[in-house]
């Protein structure tokens, strides 16, 4: 199985944005200094971004 990195896909057509809120900022955060990073990466904000999705769908 090959993965795509998102740097290599395109951008999604449309669809709405999702906006970090605090919290998801702070896990996104959280996650950059578990892996030695001084800074949240694309992947961190990906992934913070896609919680935040799912927590707000199943409210």
């Amino acid at each position: 199985m090959k993965l795509n990195k998102p740097w290599n896909k395109p951008a999604p057509k449309g669809g709405p944005k999702t906006k970090l809120n605090p919290e998801s900022i702070a896990k996104a955060k959280a996650a950059a200094k578990k892996a030695g990073r001084r800074y949240p990466n694309l992947i961190d904000n990906m992934r913070a971004a896609a919680e935040q999705r799912e927590a707000e769908e199943g409210k």
